[in-house]
């Protein structure tokens, strides 16, 4: 018999990588809350780890020049390298799996080992990660960022 594990189990798992359920602006100090369950639905089926479509993820205005916001419950990170252009990469670190918890300095950061990402284009600025965050699509349409 195969056990799996559910949705409990898997916040247990973000929370235990300092991941929490709340947009975190740059600059400012992630939440040591546990993470919460999103309140998806629990089928038999596993729900996609990949960001949906058309979701409104923030205003232009929200996210700062030269840093970024990282999106808990979307698993993406949203950057703004120069002054209006807008950049997003998955939210997981490519070490272990960890969630980045900051942007600060020009770097996406993960609290978990050190790594850092470069926010214009996700490339790894200092190990132990060896890949680049993967890039997301996203669109702006008008001052909202939405994603693709």
């Amino acid at each position: 018999m195969i056990a799996s594990v559910g949705a409990g189990g898997l916040a247990l798992a973000v929370a235990a990588c300092g991941g929490t359920d709340t947009a975190q602006p740059a600059g400012q100090p992630a939440s040591s809350a546990p993470a919460t369950e999103s309140g998806a639905p629990q089928s038999g089926t596993p729900q996609s780890s990949a960001p949906q479509g058309g979701t409104a993820l923030a205003k232009t205005a929200d996210i700062p020049v030269g840093g970024g916001t990282i999106f808990k419950d979307q698993k993406i990170v949203v950057t703004q390298p120069t002054e209006g252009e807008f950049k997003a990469f998955s939210a997981t670190c490519t070490h272990q799996g960890c969630a980045v918890g900051s942007v600060e300095d020009g770097a996406i950061v993960c609290p978990c080992h050190g790594s850092t990402f470069a926010i214009a284009d996700g490339a790894v600025t200092n190990g132990p990660a060896e890949q680049p965050l993967p890039a997301q699509q996203i669109t702006v349409e008008g001052d909202q960022i939405m994603l693709a």
